[in-house]
């Protein structure tokens, strides 16, 4: 009997582009390759590529060089967002074999016929982003305690500094039934959380009409919030992003009484000024975010709230940044993500006037990242004595189990193979050196 083929990958990115990679490789399981870590040997590296950071190209570079010298005569092939925005430029990478855009990464079995059959010559397969209107349903598995499980794709909001539009196209979605299928077949496989992913995940809802091939509504993100509360088998849904402006009250009042999905929101601002707003093309300003966050605190007040910011966007002066410090700084927010801005070919903001030096981008990073750290702490602080329920899992440190309680309190304890993968309480005794929480594992009664 031949030795199956055997194929690895590597995710570069977001939540929405681990649940592709893990569909992908279940394809390539299914017609009989052999699955290998990113580590060992293989005959096919797949690399599926990101393009919101300014480091895509140097990223790309380092996992091919890195495949190449686990496998020197292994076939390459670079998939996903920075694939489709600049497949030329990946194309002649060396050691590049096949290049794959948004409406083929799913077809790739096919590709890797044509790249046998023409011995090697490279392929680069991308098409039009505006002709690309089907949805490839996705959901992770591997890791047995989590599954980030595809609900959307693309965007419509086509914010100034932003390629993702340019990258996967229009907003479409899954249907609802197909959703909660896949969240039956992960319950099946034994995860206890499902990690809503997607580009615009509130905007959920928009499907291709078939006859005038114009894309409409015909649902919306609380509906599908409804039918996922029942799913049996799942303990945790957590909404990985939402936009503040489609964060609204009667979403904000369904999680508050939800059965299973979590106080945990993950809110983007990227300024707290509005004047940047604006010429960021937000769709939102600072009021309506302060009020979202006060909406949520009041009906969930343990809630954990992280909050996206983009620091050096062309115009942004001294008082510019000062007052979105303060305005970060007054809010009653668990965590911030910084964001350097970095310019992004075809996109407005790049050809916007009042550049910000780099090293005034770092230095306005640095803060804010101080204030992140402020913020979290200040966060864990309120919690500390308090009993609240853990989702165990396996750590990165030796003889150790870390877990999230439903509000994003990060746990450390000493392993206990037995409880991986199960939900108990634990009493919150303390904050470590790391800045995560010590506890002492309450009776076991209550694990599930």
């Amino acid at each position: 009997m031949a030795t199956p083929r055997s194929v690895a990958f590597h995710t570069l990115g977001c939540k929405l582009n681990f649940a592709e990679t893990s569909s992908i490789a279940r394809l390539f399981e299914d017609a009989g390759y052999a699955i290998h870590s990113w580590e060992e040997a293989a005959d096919f590296y797949v690399i599926n590529t990101c393009s919101v950071t300014d480091f895509a190209d140097r990223k790309c570079r380092k996992a091919v060089r890195h495949a190449l010298q686990q496998s020197p005569h292994a076939r390459i092939i670079l998939m996903g967002c920075y694939a489709q925005l600049k497949p030329e430029e990946i194309a002649n990478i060396p050691g590049v074999d096949l290049v794959l855009g948004a409406g083929e990464k799913f077809k790739i079995l096919n590709y890797i016929d044509q790249l046998r059959d023409t011995s090697g010559k490279g392929l680069v397969a991308v098409q039009d982003i505006q002709s690309i209107t089907h949805f490839d349903q996705s959901f992770s598995f591997g890791d047995r305690t989590r599954s980030f499980l595809k609900v959307q794709d693309g965007c419509d909001y086509n914010c100034a500094f932003c390629t993702i539009p340019l990258a996967r196209g229009k907003s479409r979605s899954e249907s609802i039934d197909q959703i909660v299928a896949n969240a039956h077949a992960i319950a099946a496989m034994g995860a206890k959380e499902i990690v809503l992913t997607g580009v615009n995940i509130g905007d959920f809802g928009k499907y291709q009409d078939a006859k005038t091939g114009r894309f409409r509504r015909q649902t919306n993100f609380l509906t599908l919030l409804h039918a996922l509360d029942g799913v049996a088998g799942i303990d945790r849904i957590r909404i990985s992003s939402i936009e503040p402006n489609l964060c609204d009250d009667e979403v904000i009042e369904f999680i508050s009484q939800s059965r299973t999905i979590v106080p945990h929101l993950h809110l983007p601002l990227q300024s707290g000024n509005d004047k940047q707003l604006a010429q960021m093309q937000r769709r939102y300003r600072r009021d309506l975010y302060a009020d979202r966050v006060q909406t949520i605190k009041s009906k969930m007040p343990h809630a954990c709230i992280g909050v996206d910011v983009i620091v050096g966007f062309p115009g942004e002066t001294d008082q510019d940044f000062e007052e979105t410090y303060r305005f970060i700084q007054d809010l009653e927010v668990s965590y911030l993500h910084v964001f350097t801005y970095s310019e992004r070919p075809n996109t407005p903001a790049n050809e916007m006037a009042g550049k910000v030096t780099m090293d005034l981008r770092r230095q306005r990073n640095k803060m804010l990242t101080i204030l992140s750290e402020k913020k979290r702490r200040a966060f864990y602080e309120n919690f500390v004595g308090n009993t609240r329920d853990v989702l165990f899992e396996k750590s990165t440190l030796p003889g150790q189990m870390s877990g999230f309680t439903d509000n994003y309190l990060k746990v450390e304890l000493p392993l206990d193979e037995a409880l991986i993968n199960t939900l108990g309480p634990v009493q919150l005794t303390g904050i470590n050196g790391a800045g995560n929480f010590e506890g002492r594992i309450k009776a076991a009664a209550g694990i599930s």
